[in-house]
């Protein structure tokens, strides 16, 4: 039949969609807009998802928890830190007290005797280095005018040069009465000073309080903490602990064996130039030079240079030397090689860590610097995988010394 014009859509195939290229255009409802009025507009905007609001939420909330969280950070930061400090010295004094509990004490006597150990070590120390600071504190002043001569007297004739002993003494009365205004400025201060000594007083017995329950409570408190975890982690704190107590007396031992081989050089070197007090000032050299953190080593040197004046300038110059090539022979030779054996760590891997420690923390973080560095590398080695290594030039060891030997015996 032939097709008449204007009737071609009632006769377009059942199967092509309305929208289909070249398809009939769609009528009905379906035609409208997004409004559906059937004009084409645009209808009202998409709403805003439901989730949205509560994730800006959570977004500040989180923000707001870091921010208090550093607030109260830094305001907890001393308390922190004494807390660290107790806890490197529970476990130095650790070996000595499992030592007496296995022998039948409970841990709060045995605590309390190395802590009565350490205190009597520490006041004979310091109570010998005291009086022998004092007398010679006294000497210095009485023969002062007397170096001051002989000192004058001696760079005269050695570098053979004209200094006018009198001009000198002349002086003298001007930087006597500089001093005393300083020392009647720091007198009048006495309020700070006594503050600033109460708070150091303060801490030092929160740090022995601390000392004292972490060490004579450490099982109790390791059962707290072990009974909140599942028990691969238990082990895994457990065997943690251990290991920090390893690396603390590692620590604690190296430093010990650099005090005794400082202090037996310094004794050789002080009985050899005639110092007085040889004994006395070795010991000095080498508690205060490995156990006083950045400034020790320049405490233990002036004590015996100064000792060192009162018999002679050039005793005393002789005496600085020797320090100062000890400090160089230490600090680039014994002692990088004993925190390597006793730290099971590399000796720029140890410096970097005091570096570190100082930066973060000051003094207290280059004492705890190297245990706690040492605690993570023995950790990271439990836990970071290592693989095979692939032969190439840039992996090659050195060879041992033997065979540099051996091939020298073949030359």
């Amino acid at each position: 039949m032939p097709q008449t014009p204007g009737d071609s859509a009632a006769y377009a195939p059942a199967d092509v969609p309305p929208d289909a290229p070249g398809g009939p255009p769609a009528t009905g409802p379906s035609a409208a807009g997004p409004g559906g009025d059937g004009r084409g507009g645009t209808g009202p905007p998409a709403r805003m998802p439901p989730w949205l609001p509560k994730a800006f939420l959570l977004a500040g909330a989180i923000v707001l928890a870091f921010l208090a969280g550093l607030w109260l950070l830094e305001r907890l930061r001393e308390l922190l830190l004494l807390l660290l400090t107790s806890l490197f010295l529970a476990f130095a004094i650790e070996p000595g007290v499992n030592r007496l509990a296995r022998r039948g004490w409970r841990r709060g006597p045995a605590t309390a005797v190395m802590f009565l150990a350490v205190g009597v070590l520490a006041g004979g120390f310091l109570g010998g280095i005291g009086s022998l600071l004092a007398g010679q504190a006294m000497t210095l002043i009485e023969g002062f005018p007397g170096y001051v001569r002989h000192l004058i007297g001696w760079i005269n004739s050695t570098f053979g040069t004209n200094l006018s002993q009198d001009t000198l003494f002349e002086r003298l009365p001007t930087v006597t009465d500089t001093l005393t205004r300083h020392l009647s400025s720091l007198a009048e201060n006495v309020w700070g000073i006594g503050a600033t000594a109460f708070g150091v007083i303060f801490k030092a017995l929160g740090v022995l309080l601390f000392t004292f329950y972490l060490s004579a409570e450490g099982p109790q408190f390791r059962r707290t903490v072990c009974s909140l975890l599942p028990p691969r982690r238990q082990r895994q704190v457990l065997w943690a602990w251990e290991i920090a107590v390893e690396k603390t007396g590692g620590y604690i031992y190296s430093r010990a064996l650099t005090a005794l081989l400082s202090g037996i050089a310094h004794f050789i070197a002080m009985i050899g130039l005639g110092v007085p007090y040889a004994a006395t000032l070795a010991l000095w050299v080498g508690v205060v030079s490995q156990f006083i953190p950045a400034v020790g080593t320049y405490l233990a040197g002036a004590v015996p240079v100064l000792i060192a004046l009162t018999v002679a300038p050039s005793t005393a110059l002789w005496m600085l030397l020797f320090v100062i090539g000890y400090q160089q022979l230490e600090n680039y030779l014994l002692q990088p090689r004993i925190t390597a054996r006793t730290l099971d760590m590399h000796p720029a891997v140890a410096f970097g860590l005091i570096l570190a420690g100082a930066a973060v923390m000051g003094p207290i973080g280059v004492l705890l610097a190297l245990p706690i560095g040492a605690s993570v590398q023995a950790f990271a080695g439990a836990y970071v995988r290592r693989y095979d290594i692939e032969e190439h030039p840039l992996t090659v060891p050195d060879a041992p010394a033997g065979a540099i030997w051996r091939w020298f015996r073949r030359k």
